[in-house]
């Protein structure tokens, strides 16, 4: 009787701490969202609000009377995104792929090449990469902010941490044997089982390129070319007041992608835990 009270009490406990975590976590979204429905002398007077006001229109002309073209920075923004995500998600797991289906002589010091490229920052290698894109005319390309995400190195890390206990090679070989092509085997059988870790860098990579304001800022020049965290950075009001409920608002739209994305591949992240309980 005394243990299954204690039992309760914690299970009580756990419930407490697991809601106040996620009001902590939703708290700066939803502050952030009522802010983009208040005015400027509203957020000055009392910076945190949990109740929405009425000056939303208000907000979205002065926006939009900045040159901010959300409908230019979403195209942007969303082609540069799905993108870099497509290309890294589906390239860094056929590099993880032949890391663990393949025993090739430089197997192992492949691996530590690219162990050793993950402690470059990309500060450091961005004069050559300018150089380079400034060179053959790129420099108002979204294609150059989209190519580089072939090489993404922390993706194979972990693509290839979660394909060596889940890829059974009984199966990889019995698909060799009835005559399937390299490429189909992986098309076909690895990538679904790698749907899992696939959902999780989608929605890192996803969020990262969409919010990635340093390269943009460096290669376009173009304002028909200009992603939301450009536009959003450029959000400045006159020398004598700076409209801050514009501000919020055009962060606002920003955010509402991200979450978007979350929505839909989470339920991946979920099943992939579920699986992965299973298994243990």
């Amino acid at each position: 009787m005394l243990k299954n009270k204690g039992n309760m009490a914690l299970k009580v406990v756990i419930y407490i701490v697991c809601i106040f975590l996620a009001i902590l976590s939703i708290m700066p979204f939803w502050i952030m969202i009522m802010n983009a429905t208040r005015s400027t002398t509203e957020i000055q007077q009392h910076a945190i609000s949990l109740l929405p006001s009425g000056y939303t229109m208000n907000n979205l002309k002065i926006l939009l009377g900045k040159s901010f073209n959300p409908a230019v920075g979403f195209g942007n923004s969303l082609i540069i995104s799905l993108g870099a995500t497509g290309l890294a998600v589906y390239f860094s797991s056929l590099t993880a792929y032949a890391l663990v289906a393949y025993d090739w002589k430089l197997r192992q010091p492949f691996f530590s090449f690219i162990m050793a490229i993950m402690m470059i920052p990309a500060q450091v290698t961005m004069i050559g990469f300018y150089q380079m894109v400034y060179k053959i005319h790129m420099t108002n390309n979204l294609w150059m902010l989209i190519l580089p995400a072939i090489a993404s190195p922390s993706m194979v890390f972990f693509m290839r941490q979660y394909l060596q206990p889940a890829l059974s090679m009984e199966i990889v070989q019995s698909a060799r044997i009835d005559g399937a092509g390299e490429f189909l085997i992986f098309n076909k059988i690895v990538l679904p089982i790698m749907k899992p870790a696939i959902a999780t860098q989608a929605i890192f990579s996803f969020v990262s390129s969409w919010n990635n304001l340093f390269t943009p800022l460096v290669l376009l020049t173009d304002q028909k070319k200009y992603t939301m965290p450009i536009m959003v950075s450029l959000l400045r009001g006159d020398i004598y007041k700076t409209e801050y409920g514009s501000v919020y608002l055009g962060l606002t739209l920003t955010v509402l992608p991200l979450i978007v994305v979350y929505l839909v591949l989470s339920k991946y992240i979920i099943a992939g835990v579920a699986l992965g309980s299973v298994k243990g």
